[in-house]
């Protein structure tokens, strides 16, 4: 089976676990590099639009290219697609990660400094704790924000720590946030994995490498995007944790980029969906609408 993935040292990567986990299942599978519209524009992704990572391995999917797709679960557009049959596995890390000059973290670096992100929903959090730090917008690769760094064009940026992990640079982490300290993204360090759903023989495969836990916290926190009617570029965060007994605590939060305003709700529950719609209606009826706007 082909698994469709993007050519970055990360997307690789990760697709390459997938991959070495069905052959450990007993299916054979090998990667095929899609190129999407995010990797040849380099304008901020809130511009080009919701699902610029997703929508070209999809497409590849269903013309017969590759079986499979691996994907950042937090890239894909909240909207069910029911041409495929998506599973999520085992959950990397959800939390969000400094790399800084000198081994300073978020408190330490001097005022004024520069910090590179393009995601709104961390722009307005860095904001709210630090009014003072100049951020500046950030597209590229691991390696290319990274060496942003080491440069010395910026003194730090902020990236998704289950990317770092997945690559084996966990280390080059100056400050790893607790999800209360900097709120990640909704189903943040989650991959999906997707196949035609006419495709017997594909769905069979990946659903070996399901682990329902995570597919139920992912779920249940991107319902909050859906109802919101966000998408995944949106100054939206949430975050869960799932407890033994298979009930789901969600917490979520929506911001105004420039760090004025920011909302909170959470809820517990044991349907995913059920219970992102509940935090997503809590947020709502505090305003969150109008945060969004700001």
């Amino acid at each position: 089976m082909k698994i469709g993935t993007r050519g970055s040292l990360l997307a690789t990567t990760q697709a390459g676990h997938m991959r070495d986990a069905l052959i450990e299942a007993g299916h054979d599978a090998e990667l095929t590099i899609i190129t999407t519209a995010g990797d040849v524009n380099m304008a901020p992704v809130e511009r080009i639009g919701v699902g610029v990572f997703t929508q070209a391995l999809r497409d590849a999917m269903a013309s017969g290219e590759c079986d499979l797709a691996v994907h950042s679960f937090k890239d894909l557009p909240t909207a069910p697609d029911e041409r495929f049959h998506l599973v999520v596995p085992v959950r990397e890390d959800n939390r969000e990660a400094l790399i800084a000059r000198d081994g300073l973290t978020l408190d330490e670096l001097p005022r004024g400094a520069r910090v590179g992100t393009s995601a709104p929903r961390r722009v307005s959090q860095l904001r709210a704790q630090r009014p003072d730090l100049d951020i500046r917008p950030l597209r590229g690769n691991i390696e290319t924000r990274m060496g942003k760094v080491t440069s010395g064009e910026l003194d730090a940026v902020v990236l998704a720590y289950a990317g770092l992990v997945r690559v084996g640079l966990q280390e080059r982490a100056t400050q790893v946030f607790t999800p209360a300290e900097l709120y990640p993204a909704p189903a943040q360090g989650a991959l999906a994995i997707e196949c035609r759903a006419d495709d017997v023989r594909a769905r069979e495969a990946i659903d070996t490498l399901l682990e329902s836990g995570a597919f139920d916290c992912a779920r249940a926190e991107r319902w909050v995007l859906a109802r919101l009617e966000a998408g995944c570029t949106a100054p939206v965060a949430a975050w869960s944790t799932r407890a033994e007994d298979g009930t789901i605590h969600l917490r979520a939060g929506v911001f105004a980029v420039d760090g004025s305003e920011q909302l909170t709700a959470e809820a517990t529950g044991s349907d995913a969906h059920a219970l992102g719609v509940e935090v997503a209606e809590r947020l709502l009826a505090d305003g969150a609408a109008a945060v969004m706007e700001k």
